[in-house]
């Protein structure tokens, strides 16, 4: 029996063109969503984690349901991630685009290619913020509202690109 869940994915880009290849990852989230339940948060400019000299990032968030187990999920994002020409080189460096897999309903999935929710999702203000854009009531798999993670200080770090 297939099931239809509510999934979440972070969409982050900072090379060639990267606000394009968020409007490109998004039209190939619809293939993966069911009937019209994909939502886009508006576009955020980022600083880049770790200590790579990079381009500051544009991030979004989508949100949809879909039929898909979540190891086949994860394998289409890797799959979109590959189509727009995502080369792995290096830790928290540059990329043309990277789809974080945030949340698979309520589930806790620990296994060795994925973890869900996303281990760092809590304390990203450029995932928070615009997950928030589109789910402002969401509550985490932990009973953590997503409202009360995010501080001034986390809204102050990200400026607001395209609605």
């Amino acid at each position: 029996m297939t099931v239809a869940i509510q999934v979440y994915v972070a969409l982050g880009a900072n090379l060639a063109d990267p606000t394009q290849q968020l409007d490109d990852a998004v039209k190939a989230l619809c293939a993966l969503a069911i009937d019209d339940s994909l939502c886009v948060s508006s576009y955020y400019a980022s600083k880049p984690m770790g200590e790579v000299v990079q381009p500051d990032y544009v991030n979004a968030v989508a949100g949809f349901i879909t039929t898909l187990p979540p190891i086949e999920l994860l394998d289409a994002l890797q799959a979109i991630e590959q189509q727009q020409g995502r080369v792995r080189l290096q830790h928290w460096g540059p990329r043309t685009l990277d789809l974080d897999l945030l949340l698979y309903g309520q589930q806790q999935i620990s296994l060795p290619r994925l973890t869900v929710p996303h281990y760092g999702m809590k304390q990203r203000s450029f995932v928070l913020i615009p997950l928030a854009d589109i789910a402002p009531t969401l509550t985490l798999p932990c009973n953590t509202s997503l409202e009360s993670l995010i501080s001034v200080t986390m809204r102050d770090e990200l400026q607001k690109l395209i609605e």
